[in-house]
């Protein structure tokens, strides 16, 4: 694209390498293209090889057609070189690329920087995302510009055709911009080998790519099967294109964005820790210099070591260049290392910041409440073999806590492979429970903090130790129990084990050993003035330990549901991070926190209830408890997926309603259920609005239809007359006509069901809340901005008080 170097080195923080002309006059050194045959009367170019000029722009999302455009022949300069090869040394203007130094003054006088941005830079024609054919890709066809010498340059539009071959999705944000960092996630994700013979396998199986959609929402990115299917084809057939292109017409490798990590997966090789650093296409590893026969050789080295001798123009002695070869090649070394690291940490901010973004369509007030971002520090975190330990922090009986120097703000979380009982009173080791512990917890503060329930994990750090934000812990265990069993029997004798709690009851307990954690009340807690990280403990932040502690148990009794098993009880604890000042869930949720009974029969218990129960510890007994703690770590992570399916289907009276629509969609988003958009009258064409209706019957995919028809609504009657699927009215009322407007959405003839909402959001919670039946994601999304809602009203409560609102 036009000044893509500029606007590339200020969104990488990279300077900008100013053009040295006034130094010598001469134009900046810039890619080279090694042509073949030297008498041919017309030249093939590879995408990315013309100037600012030969590029052909994005797909129109809603025309889809390619805007070809005209190829400039002032851009390209022709010399010949040496009679042995002959070649042509093509020339394109570039900005921000700075001038080879071609004498021994020149290199010594050079900067790093300016070393730096001596690159060789090849770049694919950007028809981006999901806008290339998902034809196969045994088909010969190739994404190339030929460019006809005696002719004015345009291509036809049926040769053209040919060239770019146009896919056309349904409206459902496929044709929308992938990010860099989309892209990355979704390379990394292919690159898992379970998701790359499942690819092999059967690649137009739907269930594959929503399984890679949902890994991908795990990251915070929100793209739909069909988009990751579309951008998936697209990679694969742009490489394709491109490997038969060389093949063909015998070209020096050619490069398209992101082509060594596409390469490394399709060769079965393993992606380099550094390809995530940049894009293949931007950046050129110069691999050494070479005299060749009185000039000089920059070789370019790919995974392949397939290298391509572009000879420079100018002459220089031997001294001279070994000179050069010296001096370029540490400083370029230098250089380039530091980018790598540079870049390395960038892109590990970008995915933490992603992972960690939680959009929240309610009111500002309750935007407070979302999960705050991991520390700058933890996303700027060294790899796991260079993750440096600062002091001890704490010790419990199956963890232990440490600093993070590297990381302020941050501690690490390992895990023990140790058991216990009775505050330690029994106690075991058991191999491989640290890793099977940090598992389970990992999933489980993934999902809530997925769900809006804000949380100290960051992230998962090895097999057996997580990173989470440094906090102070609150001393008490927090418990809520659905079912009456355990000691809660013993302290209240007459109750039935078996007894059910409407809503849960619950109940906290001093953490203290030497008096085995007595049962405290509010306001023991309340009394008791504790101070955590400046935070004071009153009866605001024990109502909010409390409600957050009955919505964390019923998120977790939902999602453990559909595996037909019953959380019977939970114990948690809060803590306050140091840096926010805010109560957050902390400490870790494994097997030793609650009970799981497999089809609500005791007997069947899977948690650390079977090793309390043995009367005797033998090896063959911890093998059994170990069974039931593998039984839970294997179920635990299907706990981030749900079988359940759903979209939202808008359907607007006119294009003028679109602004009203996308606001549904957005909102849509933040609970993760996919949504279209379409354009349809139910009074101007009622057989194609039913003939949209029918499509999306078909399917068999249940869909919530919103209708957004101002003036006389006949949209939402017809539809609902006509589908048993359920129908919500989004009326977009304007100011002068609005309340007369509206009784066209009110009053139906009977036979009708169809409610109105004049909120976009509220229409996009009513579909939300229909999904959530039978989808216990979308059902925790719900219920965390319930809890956050009340929660920011508690909190400004309190500062009106406190006079300071």
């Amino acid at each position: 694209m036009k000044f893509f170097h500029d606007l590339d080195a200020i969104l990488r923080y990279e300077p900008v390498t100013q053009l040295a002309a006034e130094e010598n006059g001469r134009c900046s050194a810039t890619e080279t293209q090694l042509n073949t045959s030297p008498t041919t009367d017309s030249m093939q170019e590879m995408p990315g090889d013309t100037g600012e000029e030969d590029s052909v722009s994005n797909m129109s999302e809603d025309l889809q057609v390619a805007d070809i455009k005209k190829v400039s022949d002032s851009d390209d300069v022709t010399v010949n070189t040496t009679p042995e090869n002959r070649a042509a040394l093509h020339i394109t203007k570039e900005t921000a690329m700075t001038k080879i130094p071609e004498d021994e003054g020149d290199i010594a006088n050079s900067t790093p920087a300016a070393l730096e941005a001596t690159q060789i830079k090849k770049e694919t024609i950007d028809i981006d995302d999901d806008s290339i054919s998902t034809t196969s890709e045994d088909r010969s066809c190739t994404p190339v510009a030929k460019r006809m010498v005696g002719t004015d340059n345009h291509i036809p539009l049926e040769e053209a055709q040919n060239h770019f071959k146009v896919i056309t999705v349904n409206d459902t944000g496929a044709g929308k911009h992938w990010s860099d960092n989309e892209v990355r996630a979704l390379i990394n994700i292919w690159s898992d080998e379970k998701i790359q013979q499942m690819l092999e396998g059967a690649t137009r199986n739907k269930e594959i790519f929503e399984e890679i959609a949902r890994r991908l929402m795990k990251r915070g990115i929100d793209r739909d099967w069909k988009q990751c299917r579309t951008k998936y084809k697209n990679l694969k057939y742009e490489y394709r294109a491109l490997q038969k292109e060389n093949e063909h017409l015998g070209n020096p490798r050619r490069k398209m964005r992101f082509y060594d990590e596409v390469d490394s997966i399709l060769r079965r090789q393993p992606l380099g820790p550094s390809s995530w650093g940049c894009e293949s296409s931007s950046l050129l590893s110069v691999g050494d210099v070479t005299a060749n026969t009185g000039s000089l050789s920059i070789k370019r080295k790919t995974w392949n070591d397939e290298v391509s001798p572009v000879p420079l123009k100018k002459s220089a002695s031997e001294n001279t260049i070994l000179h050069f070869q010296k001096l370029l090649t540490e400083r370029v070394h230098t250089v380039t290392e530091g980018k790598k690291l540079l870049l390395e940490r960038l892109c590990k901010q970008e995915e933490m910041q992603d992972l960690n973004r939680t959009q929240l369509y309610a009111d500002p007030s309750v935007i407070q409440q979302v999960p705050a971002p991991a520390p700058a520090a933890a996303a700027m975190a060294p790899a796991a073999s260079d993750l440096k330990l600062g002091k001890k922090v704490n010790e419990g009986k199956t963890k232990e806590v440490y600093e993070l120097p590297d990381m302020p703000g941050c501690v690490l979380m390992q895990s023990k492979d140790q058991i216990t009982a009775g505050n330690a009173a029994r106690k075991d080791r058991m191999e491989g429970k640290a890793a099977i512990s940090n598992t389970t917890t990992s999933c489980v503060f993934q999902l809530l903090q997925e769900a809006g329930i804000k949380t100290a994990f960051v992230r998962k750090q090895s097999d057996t130790a997580f990173i989470a934000a440094h906090c102070e812990m609150i001393p008490i265990e927090w418990v809520c129990r659905r079912i009456a069993t355990g000691s809660f029997l013993k302290r209240n004798p007459g109750v039935k084990e078996g007894y059910k709690f409407y809503p849960p009851k619950i109940e906290m307990f001093y953490k203290d050993d030497a008096n085995n954690d007595p049962q405290w009340s509010e306001e023991q807690l309340i009394e008791a003035k504790f101070c955590f990280a400046g935070l004071t403990i009153g009866q605001t932040e024990v109502d909010i330990m409390a409600r957050s502690t009955q919505a964390i148990f019923e998120i977790l009794e939902k999602s453990w549901q559909p595996q037909n098993c019953t959380l019977v009880d939970l114990k948690i604890e809060f803590g306050v991070n140091i840096l926010t000042k805010e109560i957050v869930l902390a400490d870790v949720i494994d097997n030793d926190s609650w009970r799981l009974w497999p089809s609500g029969d005791r007997s069947q218990q899977k948690d650390k209830q079977s090793y309390r129960d043995l009367k005797e510890v033998t090896p063959e007994a911890l093998q059994m408890v170990k069974r039931n703690f593998e039984w839970v770590a294997e179920r635990v992570e299907l706990l981030l997926k749900t079988k359940s399916q759903g979209r939202v289907v808008v359907l607007m009276g006119s294009p003028s309603d679109l602004s009203h629509c996308e606001k549904i969609k957005k909102a849509c988003a933040t609970f993760g259920i996919p949504c279209e958009l379409r354009v349809t009258s139910a009074h101007k064409g009622p057989d194609e609005t039913l003939r949209i209706k029918a499509e999306y019957e078909g399917d068999g995919i249940p869909t919530v239809f919103v209708a957004v028809a101002g003036r006389s609504n006949g949209l939402g009657p017809v539809m609902s007359g006509n589908t048993a699927y359920p129908v919500v009215n989004c009326p977009p009322l304007s100011a002068d006509w609005g309340t007369q407007d509206v009784w066209s959405s009110l009053r139906l003839p009977s036979g009708l069901g169809c409610p109105t909402t004049l909120s976009p959001e509220g229409a996009a919670q009513f579909a939300a809340q229909i999904f959530g039946l039978n989808n216990h994601l979308v059902w925790a999304k719900l219920r965390s901005n319930m809890l956050n809602t009340w929660i920011s009203l508690k909190q400004a409560d309190k500062k009106l008080r406190e006079c300071t609102l």
